[in-house]
């Protein structure tokens, strides 16, 4: 794993995005540092996707900034984004279904011209997701959901992201390939990759996580330690039923 940095990799200062005439994220700030896997939860509805298309050039926003690497996103398009290493997984997977496990991974190296490399990522890929390895040849579109995430995060590491947002990684997953998933995530964090991990999902996000971020109707409502917001009376009121 990766040694905790201070270095600042993310950073979003009053961001506020808008739907038409609905301001669905209203003046937020939040800070990923290097090394860190950092938990966005909140409820449907929260704002939380709506803050990573921000984040990763595909949504545009009104005011605030978002600077990544010290500078600023502000203009700038997914795919020059994704060359620096930002890189989303984003929720409902995308995988490209009729072509196949191979080739998708393949085209998560898109910006890449290392061949060797992008071989020797490819079995690296097989080996921090054996299933895939199993169906290599198999179409994308054949698979189970929970594979097809697999897939979809295989694709984005392929690209050799410097910070990894996952946006609700085990939305629609059986209990246990929700594990399975949370398992991978670990993983890929113990690779030392920075991850962003946005989950309605809080007591799962939560164990797991460096830091936290609880979002409620646009805005950020509390912060601290992953463990320390678990064991917080109101995020488990709130997320927990409890």
């Amino acid at each position: 794993m990766a040694e905790k940095s201070n270095k600042v990799l993310l950073q979003v200062k009053g961001l506020k995005v808008a739907y038409g005439g609905i301001q669905a994220v209203k003046g937020i700030d939040f800070e990923v540092r290097e090394g860190e896997l950092v938990s966005l939860i909140g409820s449907n509805g929260a704002g939380k996707t709506t803050t990573m298309k921000a984040i990763t050039g595909t949504l545009s926003f009104v005011d605030g900034d978002i600077e990544y690497l010290g500078k600023s996103i502000r203009g700038r398009g997914a795919w020059d984004l994704v060359k620096e290493g930002l890189v989303m997984v984003p929720e409902g997977r995308g995988v490209f279904a009729r072509m196949s496990i191979t080739e998708n991974l393949l085209m998560g190296a898109y910006t890449r011209n290392d061949k060797a490399g992008i071989a020797a990522d490819v079995e690296k890929m097989f080996t921090i997701f054996p299933r895939l390895r199993e169906r290599r040849d198999q179409l994308a579109g054949t698979m189970s959901g929970g594979e097809q995430q697999m897939l979809a995060m295989g694709r984005a590491l392929m690209s050799q992201p410097k910070v990894l947002l996952l946006d609700e990684p085990s939305m629609g997953l059986s209990p246990i390939m929700v594990d399975k998933i949370f398992e991978v995530v670990r993983d890929v964090y113990a690779l030392g990759v920075t991850i962003v991990l946005v989950e309605q999902n809080a007591s799962r996000a939560l164990a797991i996580a460096d830091r936290g971020y609880v979002m409620e109707s646009g805005m950020i409502t509390m912060t601290g330690a992953g463990q320390e917001l678990l064991s917080d009376p109101r995020v488990r009121a709130a997320y927990l039923g409890e």
